[in-house]
């Protein structure tokens, strides 16, 4: 069974795997041990409730239950721009005009913007490429919103994910190339590590002031502007699924698109109903069910039958132990 679960300091070896497979551009998955283990120590104070919940982290893992095996990784941060700005181009549209000679044109510009301080983030989601199918991403994807759903005051009331932009096969990136490289001149491993790593002071120093002219750049630049990466349109489709939509922002780095939705607006978070668990040895339903525990602290989630009857859920054995739940208690479920 496959099983999502908070992730902690034991997973620093199941967190560097995925980091590698995950390639460039992947800013929260960086090849850095000591990254890494900070990340899971701050998810496991997250979860505890150790530190102020707008400091919070939350990462998940996919496990299959029987091997141990971690196939994947999604997490929410609380709150993002609290301790360190959240830069992001804004896609302007200028409209001018000359009644004279009859002209209209419409001129689109990049302006460097910090507008979503205090927004809830998902983000993180990555599998490994034999997971990507058999609805495990559904699965990773919608554990977020459940646990989002759970304790929603922990939470923003406006939620944003970043897409990874356009890179090609060689792993080569065309924004970065003929855009922001002018700017930063490093390469683009160094420049990602250092947005998540510092304090983005030196973005501030370097990034542009003033907007830049979309048509005066190369084609290729422009081509990927608010694009995905091959490997994240199923995650866009996801969001979409969910209510997400673009929002005229994109990295500064790589372009890609950054997409939000209201937190009580997302689709799982909206239709989850609170559940009292019954637990028999045979299950009947038509098909399995999104099922997560109702607390934080507790998280877990797995998509398994239930037979639901006015309030009640009822469980095998085998979904109520990968929960981690008991009889007369309660769960989240998502038809």
């Amino acid at each position: 069974m496959l099983v999502v679960r908070p992730a902690g300091p034991a997973d620093l070896d199941h967190l560097l795997e995925l980091a590698i497979l995950s390639g460039p551009g992947f800013t929260s998955l960086p090849e850095d041990p000591d990254q890494l283990v900070e990340r899971l120590d701050l998810s496991r104070d997250s979860f505890a409730g150790r530190i102020d919940a707008q400091q919070r982290w939350y990462t998940l893992m996919l496990e299959e239950s029987e091997t141990g095996d971690v196939d994947g990784i999604g997490s929410v941060k609380a709150a993002v721009g609290l301790n360190r700005p959240f830069f992001s181009f804004r896609v302007v549209a200028n409209a001018q005009s000359s009644p004279s000679l009859g002209i209209k044109l419409e001129q689109k510009t990049l302006v460097l913007v910090n507008e979503c301080t205090g927004w809830t983030e998902v983000g993180s989601l990555f599998l490994k490429a034999d997971r990507r199918k058999g609805g495990a991403g559904r699965l990773l994807s919608q554990s977020r919103y459940m646990l989002i759903g759970a304790e929603p005051e922990l939470f923003s009331e406006n939620v944003l994910a970043e897409l990874r932009g356009v890179f090609t096969p060689d792993g080569a990136c065309p924004f970065w190339d003929h855009v922001a490289h002018k700017f930063f001149p490093m390469e683009f491993d160094e420049a990602d590590r250092m947005t998540g790593s510092t304090d983005k002071q030196f973005i501030l120093d370097l990034a542009p002031r003033h907007p830049i002219y979309i048509e005066l750049l190369p084609e290729p630049a422009r081509a990927v502007i608010g694009k995905v990466h091959p490997q994240g349109v199923p995650a866009m489709a996801l969001l979409e699924s969910e209510g997400f939509r673009p929002n005229g922002l994109v990295d500064i780095f790589d372009a890609g698109p950054t997409v939000a939705c209201g937190r009580d607006n997302i689709r799982t978070v909206r239709d989850a109903r609170r559940l009292t668990v019954d637990i028999a040895e045979e299950v009947e339903a038509e098909l399995p069910a999104l099922i997560s525990t109702d607390s934080v602290g507790d998280f877990r989630a797995v998509r398994q039958r239930a037979h639901i009857l006015g309030e009640t859920a009822t469980l095998n054995r085998e979904t109520a132990d990968a929960l981690k739940v008991r009889a007369g208690e309660i769960v989240r479920v998502k038809v």
